[in-house]
């Protein structure tokens, strides 16, 4: 992996680990701070909505601070607040800590997937991006289960600290390697919303929110999956989310690939493949060694859309300024995530049991896919409407013409500019043929 693509893909785990190792290292804090078991669950509750709603506002304050120093800043302000995670004297302390990091989070994440195309060559912006996004794979089989080992040997402040070290290391790298115009700022916030109210754009929001949703429908209630269909015993379920785990990290290198070379046709498969495999799981959990298999091909195919959904967001923004909209996005995945947990609970509320749930996550899966055909419909129509260019006259021996500059892979998505609700840009026909040929 590159050296400026590692430093963003260890920001990434960095950002990934400290958000989900609050989970395994909860009873310790609330042992330690002498709060309620409910009230330390408040500390992920504030972290999610902190990602949500200020999220997408930091990303449109900061839309002209150039993206070098903006991740420099952003990471500066997240390792300080694990430092004072790892030194809170008590809860509320604690509180503004997690909170001054979900602050930071979204904004984050969108700037290094912006930043993780732009540095890609034209037509690979989705393997840039699974790339980067490895390292969210890594926080969850690497940076959670080692987040919680030093809980058990040193105490819940080591967590912080071992992140904050983390953290230290990627900005320093960053602050190295990261070129200084990695992307230019294309404009201010005016833009970042022009960008944000194109209707291609909002669907490819609905899409991620779609499929997050069918995904932690069943993910959330994995373990009882697991033990009570499958009939593991409670000692196997970590191994098994291993396994998970590994099929994560090969679907987010897969997915990344495709998305390369068909980024639709790729998205609409693999959303497909995912509604299937939770069908699957429903009909064949009994079997052990068949859940297995399914448990490895459901983590495949999870993170297998991941680069797609965020690749949609790119080459839709086109040439506009795509920050807001990648901001956007990522709290797409988080709606969908807290949506799919409610609802998955709602259902086993209603005693209806964990094949209902795991059918349910099914059909939301394929509600995306069926939001992705349309998009992908709309845009072979566009390109077949789209007038044949003239072929070229041949230029007389004398008078040679000049041969045309190469296009320039700095741009996040230079060949594929966006199309505006009012219809297709003009002037630009090759470019535009080519994102709509995927």
């Amino acid at each position: 992996m590159p050296l400026p693509l590692f430093s963003l893909m260890l920001c990434v785990f960095s950002v990934g680990s400290a958000e989900l190792v609050i989970a395994g290292i909860l009873p310790a804090i609330a042992q330690d701070l002498s709060v309620s078991l409910p009230s330390a669950g408040l500390l992920v509750t504030a972290y999610a909505l902190g990602v949500v709603i200020a999220g997408p506002l930091v990303t449109l304050t900061t839309s002209r601070v150039p993206r070098k120093p903006l991740l420099l800043g952003l990471m500066a302000l997240f390792v300080l607040s694990n430092v004072l995670a790892a030194t809170a004297v008590g809860y509320p302390v604690l509180m503004v800590a997690r909170v001054l990091s979900a602050i930071t989070h979204c904004t984050l994440f969108a700037v290094c997937i912006v930043v993780a195309g732009s540095l890609a060559p034209v037509g690979k912006e989705a393997s840039a991006v699974s790339k980067v996004a490895v390292g969210l794979n890594l926080a969850t089989v690497l940076g959670v289960p080692l987040g919680v080992l030093a809980e058990q040997h040193f105490g819940w402040r080591s967590t912080f600290w071992c992140v904050a070290v983390i953290s230290l290391l990627a900005t320093l790298l960053v602050g190295l390697f990261l070129p200084a115009e990695a992307v230019p700022v294309k404009g201010g916030a005016a833009d970042e919303l022009r960008v944000l109210g194109n209707r291609r754009v909002q669907l490819a929001v609905v899409i991620t929110t779609l499929a997050m949703a069918g995904v932690f429908t069943a993910y959330t209630f994995v373990t009882p999956i697991l033990t009570d269909l499958g009939g593991f015993a409670p000692s196997t379920v970590t191994w098994l989310l291993l396994l998970f785990g590994g099929g994560s990290l090969l679907g987010n290198l897969i997915g990344g690939r495709l998305a390369d070379r068909a980024l639709m046709p790729a998205l609409v498969g693999l959303l497909a493949v995912l509604g299937a495999t939770l069908a699957a799981i429903a009909l064949g959990a009994r079997l052990p060694w068949l859940l297995v298999v399914l448990l490895f091909a459901f983590g495949m195919a999870y993170f297998a859309v991941m680069p797609g959904l965020q690749a949609r967001i790119l080459t839709t923004a086109g040439d506009g300024a795509p920050t807001l909209a990648v901001s956007v996005n990522i709290g797409a995945f988080n709606v969908g995530i807290a949506f799919g947990a409610w609802f998955g609970g709602q259902l086993l509320g209603l005693d209806l049991g964990l094949r209902v749930v795991l059918t349910a996550a099914s059909l939301l899966s394929w509600a995306a896919m069926l939001v992705a055909v349309g998009e992908l419909t709309r845009d072979r129509r566009a390109a077949a409407a789209l007038p044949s260019s003239p072929a070229p006259s041949t230029p007389e021996p004398s008078s040679p013409l000049p041969s045309s500059p190469a296009p320039s892979s700095s741009a996040v998505s230079s060949a594929t500019p966006s199309v505006s609700p009012a219809g297709p840009r003009t002037g630009d026909p090759a470019p535009l043929t080519m994102e709509q040929s995927r």
